[in-house]
């Protein structure tokens, strides 16, 4: 997908939060060799690292947009490489420590894939992950039911992103069934408080919409995202405007 990293980072602070949940997760150990999949802009694998002294970071990421901001937190601790969470897992490579903030949930099949991330993990490491499970939410909702309404879904082809984030008790039962012990898995709200529904809406176009409007045509586009809005504003009248992110936060070792 085409990520714009100024738009992601609009809402930084925010997005942090789940970040410093998840790393207490991380059993800190010397010298161990971990990757982040799905490093983004970088900024979040670096404090990883900085949290792992005498350890190695590598982080991938699939967009070149994000690697471009990763560069300024290299260093010989941590290293950004293009290349997708797939590519990676199909490799003979094996970490103590696999890590991915926020990103898995753009991969299906989490039956399968879990597994397949398990497999790469050395023994006696860690799997840590958060990922977002707001796709109840009425703005993610609301983007499916948009694309399966005229002029839309005929633009679309069809398309709709149907969420693959499972039940939290279905990664304890994946993480069990594999081996995994010192299982933690929970939901958290993270409470966001924005000006109003554009705000809303700003957050929205920086993740979830993406795989829409990238597929759309630029006229088909700006109407989609015109009627996005609308409904929106129709739904979220009030200033502030108060958005209840739902965060799944796991980990577990194997």
């Amino acid at each position: 997908m085409a990520w714009n990293p100024d738009t992601y980072n609009k809402f930084k602070q925010e997005r942090f939060g789940p970040f410093y949940d998840l790393i207490q997760l991380v059993k800190v150990r010397p010298a161990i060799h971990a990757i982040d999949l799905g490093c983004g802009t970088g900024e979040l694998t670096r404090k990883l690292a900085d949290a792992l002294p005498g350890s190695t970071v590598s982080g991938i990421d699939s967009s070149q947009e994000m690697l471009n901001d990763a560069s300024a937190f290299q260093n010989e601790q941590v290293s950004f490489q293009k290349k997708t969470i797939e590519e990676q897992l199909a490799s003979a490579e094996k970490w103590d420590l696999v890590f991915s903030n926020a990103a898995i949930q753009w991969l299906g099949n989490h039956e399968t894939l879990y597994p397949k991330i398990i497999s790469t993990i050395k023994p006696g490491g860690q799997l840590v992950v958060q990922i977002p499970s707001n796709h109840h939410h009425f703005t993610h909702t609301t983007l499916i039911e948009l694309a399966t309404t005229p002029p839309f879904a005929a633009a679309l082809n069809g398309f709709t992103r149907i969420s693959p984030v499972l039940d939290i008790q279905e990664y304890g039962k994946i993480f069990f069934n594999h081996g995994g012990t010192e299982i933690t898995v929970y939901e958290k709200i993270y409470p966001h408080v924005l000006k109003d529904a554009d705000a809303l809406f700003d957050w929205v176009s920086g993740t979830a919409m993406i795989p829409y409007v990238e597929k759309l045509p630029e006229d088909i586009k700006q109407s989609f995202i015109a009627t996005y809005k609308d409904r929106l504003r129709k739904q979220f009248k009030e200033s502030p405007v108060f958005y209840p992110f739902k965060r799944t936060i796991m980990a577990a070792t194997f």
